[in-house]
């Protein structure tokens, strides 16, 4: 399952390290691929992840979902 979310917050390519780790900590979540250039992510899961799952492990890394 594929999920394509907003992120706010990232400015440089250590934001997307970041993020990266904060969502594929998630469990479920097997990939994630962040882009700083269009302030997104898509996420590859073996389940669907609720928004409040996202953003309150967006929230703890620093960032925002959109």
């Amino acid at each position: 399952m594929m999920q394509t979310i907003g992120i706010s917050g990232m400015t440089c390519s250590n934001c997307v390290r970041h993020v990266t780790t904060a969502l594929e900590e998630i469990a479920g979540v097997t990939k994630a691929n962040v882009s700083l250039d269009n302030n997104s992510a898509t996420i590859e899961a073996d389940r669907e992840i609720p928004r409040e799952e996202l953003r309150a492990a967006l929230d703890e890394a620093g960032y925002s979902l959109e």
